[in-house]
């Protein structure tokens, strides 16, 4: 059994053939998906869809690109978080790559979720691009190791890989592992396997073959199997232990 870790259901790509896509999702034997919202509304709509389906959960939380937002939206995120299927407040981060909210409102929105999450006994999913070194500094000035949660479509290097560990984080890879180009195969080989977990990212990152299609969670699977021969280990090693690693970190029912 497959969890897709990090998806993002709420956004309209989906919005036409969602059933269709859930199927497809159990008949790859992906039972078990967390739509992630980056802003007020696409964790509303998670919550929405976590209600009404049995094999999605939701993260809530306020993406660096929609830092800009108005903090009087914390106490609506707050609320959402209290949600029986709400497992994650996320995602949130540092985006220095895009740069579409300023630094210092990222700063704000990052420190000031993750006290959210601190305080509520949440995981959080992060996202940080081109601002690794300023995240681990802010979780690290947030509160003590270590730390729930995720680094999402691990960006960093094999250098920065032992900090973000010792924090006590799991660390995910998308579709971008198949492709390629991708030159981080040290990384992936560095992680331990009972500190990875599995995702698509969808409708991103969509793994090889499938490329130039819309990313969804029944090609999770492929980006399995390139993990664990990456890894050099057996495919059902790897897909038990990163189920298992999800089911811990998030506390979903087995």
């Amino acid at each position: 059994m497959f969890i897709d870790t990090h998806i993002h259901l709420s956004l309209d790509v989906f919005k036409d053939d969602l059933n269709d896509v859930i199927r497809r999702a159990r008949d790859a034997g992906v039972m078990k998906m967390i739509s992630v919202g980056t802003d007020l509304k696409s964790s509303r709509i998670s919550i929405a869809l976590a209600e009404r389906y049995p094999e999605i959960f939701a993260a809530v939380g306020v993406h660096p690109h929609e830092a800009k937002t108005d903090l009087k939206t914390l106490s609506h995120i707050e609320e959402l978080a209290a949600h029986p299927k709400t497992v994650a407040i996320g995602e949130i981060g540092l985006d220095y790559y895009y740069n579409f909210s300023p630094h210092d409102l990222q700063h704000d929105w990052f420190r000031i979720q993750l006290g959210l999450a601190r305080r509520l006994d949440l995981p959080v999913i992060i996202h940080v691009r081109n601002a690794m070194n300023d995240a681990i500094s802010i979780i690290r000035s947030a509160g003590p190791s270590p730390w729930q949660g995720v680094f999402h479509c691990y960006g960093g290097t094999v250098k920065e890989l032992p900090d973000v560990l010792d924090m006590g984080f799991y660390i995910s890879f998308t579709g971008v592992v198949t492709f390629g180009n991708f030159r981080r195969t040290d990384t992936v080989q560095t992680v331990p396997l009972n500190r990875l977990l599995l995702e698509t990212d969808a409708p991103y990152m969509t793994p090889v073959p499938y490329r130039g299609k819309r990313n969804e969670p029944m090609y999770l699977p492929c980006t399995a199997r390139a993990i664990a021969e990456i890894k050099d280990v057996p495919a059902d090693d790897l897909v038990r232990t990163t189920t298992q690693n999800a089911e811990s970190l998030f506390h979903l029912v087995p």
